[in-house]
């Protein structure tokens, strides 16, 4: 396991991630396929040409899922119980295919659950495309395990 235990986040802590990811035409076609998410904006490039973006853009949901999945090495992976929540999704700026993306999480807030046994952990997730434009912010709140005794 690589994630951190609750005892181990500290309000304030940032993890600038290493995992970076370059979003491929058959990422998103899968991503598309997989949700039913069939929105031409993402996958015909004649109808996304005539779009302010000039060209199809990546699904957000997948941009936004990459960044969770990008983040858990360093932050739950093998300590949480369950995702409780995300919130205040945005989308600044659009990702289109060949772009890549990392990340980084900064802890937001962490308290223990009434019976002590657990903590919630809220951190804010950022994801950026290889110029540095931010392209999807959120917060992400996990249910973390305490260290074993």
């Amino acid at each position: 396991m690589t994630g951190c235990y609750y005892e181990e986040f500290e309000v304030g802590q940032t993890f600038e991630h290493d995992k970076r990811r370059t979003i491929t035409e058959s990422d998103n076609q899968r991503f598309c396929d997989m949700t039913m998410n069939q929105q031409p904006l993402h996958l015909d490039a004649e109808f996304a040409a005539g779009t302010e973006f000039g060209e199809r853009i990546v699904n957000g949901l997948y941009t936004m899922s990459l960044a969770v999945g990008l983040t858990i090495p360093d932050t739950t992976d093998g300590t949480i119980v369950a995702n409780l929540g995300y919130d205040d999704v945005e989308h600044p700026a659009p990702v289109r295919i060949g772009d890549t993306i990392h990340a980084r999480t900064t802890v937001t807030d962490k308290r223990e659950t009434e019976d002590g046994d657990r903590g919630v952990v809220t951190m804010h997730v950022e994801a950026f495309d290889a110029d540095d434009r931010l392209v999807c912010a959120f917060d992400r709140t996990v249910l973390a395990e305490k260290r074993p005794s």
